[in-house]
């Protein structure tokens, strides 16, 4: 098959026409983190492999990739890789530390420490997670889109500057409003790192793009459109048109009008407002993306269709719905939960 052909088909698949608002046979679903600690290969490979190290792998991470999809069958696979990746070049001194999660031992904490951070070559830097993108999408079937992703302005900004993660945030936003200067600086510079990112794994073979925004829930709507908003809209903004961004935050339910102005194809929802009101808020000209509990996932399999049947009736029959978590699976999930998920929405979402 040509590519052409092969272009031709992935844009015909049901993830792809939920993305553009079009039509499709059944609702499509994929899950974040839907390689991870709940799955037994998953924790075969990570027994002998740290998470950088696999992270650096591009031959493993297209392996996990591609394992998450042949094993749970869902309609869309996602780049095996990490948010905080483009930092390392930043020289923040990134590290996973087992039990705590991401460490930064190179906070950003003044003007000059912004001032300080140097220009990268995204296509250099990031290389490795190129090289992930095009073998995964080689060894992908001929009918599965692969998403690519990055971090938003705001979520890696807060990571710099808290050093990791954060209850309350801080460090961040005192910086952001006492150092106004420093604050855009750094906002705008992310913001050309993460548009960069983003375009060389459209053109390294993804399909679409996912900006998660995990952090962004702790601000209110006005600290969000004064400090955010621009940021995010001028990164979204330089994503080549070709492929459909997904644009997802948690607790984010009074921002979804904003965030929509922000810019997408698709907001993701999560799951502390229910779908319909979600949709309503974000407006109909927009696709959604969302949004189970994770935690309902550890449940039993009646509680699991009754919540997922639930969701489904919540979309008004209209098209641009892809069924998701509202936030990544959980490490403990059970294994056979996750698969009966993805088996009973696609049940009840044929149309």
């Amino acid at each position: 098959m040509t590519s052409q052909a092969i272009a031709e088909q992935l844009a015909s698949t049901p993830f792809m026409q939920a993305l553009r608002r079009q039509k499709s046979d059944y609702t499509p679903v994929w899950l974040m983190r839907q390689a991870g600690r709940f799955m037994p290969e998953y924790r075969q490979v990570r027994a002998k492999t740290g998470f950088l190290e696999l992270c650096h792998n591009p031959q493993l991470c297209a392996e996990v990739t591609v394992m998450a999809v042949d094993l749970l069958k869902v309609d869309a696979a996602i780049i095996f890789s990490d948010i905080l990746l483009p930092l390392q070049s930043l020289g923040c001194g990134l590290e996973f530390v087992k039990g705590d999660g991401p460490v930064i031992h190179n906070p950003v904490r003044s003007v000059a420490d912004v001032e300080k951070l140097p220009k990268i070559n995204c296509s250099e830097s990031l290389s490795y997670v190129l090289e992930a993108v095009k073998t995964a999408r080689r060894e992908l079937p001929e009918n599965i889109p692969l998403i690519g992703f990055a971090g938003a302005p705001f979520t890696l900004a807060s990571y710099l500057i808290e050093g990791g993660s954060s209850r309350n945030f801080e460090k961040t936003k005192r910086f952001m409003y006492t150092e106004r200067r420093a604050w855009d600086m750094l906002m705008q510079h992310l913001s050309q790192i993460i548009t960069d990112h983003l375009n060389n794994q459209i053109e390294a073979g993804a399909q679409a793009v996912q900006i998660f925004d995990s952090w962004v829930g702790s601000l209110g709507q006005s600290d969000y459109t004064e400090f955010v908003l621009p940021h995010v809209a001028r990164t979204i903004s330089g994503i080549r048109k070709d492929a459909p961004v997904i644009h997802f935050g948690t607790g984010t339910s009074s921002l979804l009008e904003l965030m929509r102005q922000a810019g997408g194809d698709v907001i993701g929802v999560d799951w502390r407002i229910e779908l319909a009101s979600a949709w309503q808020k974000i407006g109909y000209d927009r696709a959604v993306q969302g949004n189970l509990d994770p935690v309902v996932l550890f449940a039993d399999k009646n509680e699991i269709k009754r919540r997922a049947e639930n969701i489904l009736n919540q979309t008004g029959g209209r098209p641009g719905h892809v069924f998701n978590l509202g936030h990544g699976v959980l490490p403990e999930t059970p294994y056979e939960n996750v698969k009966y998920l993805v088996e009973i929405v696609h049940e009840l979402g044929s149309k």
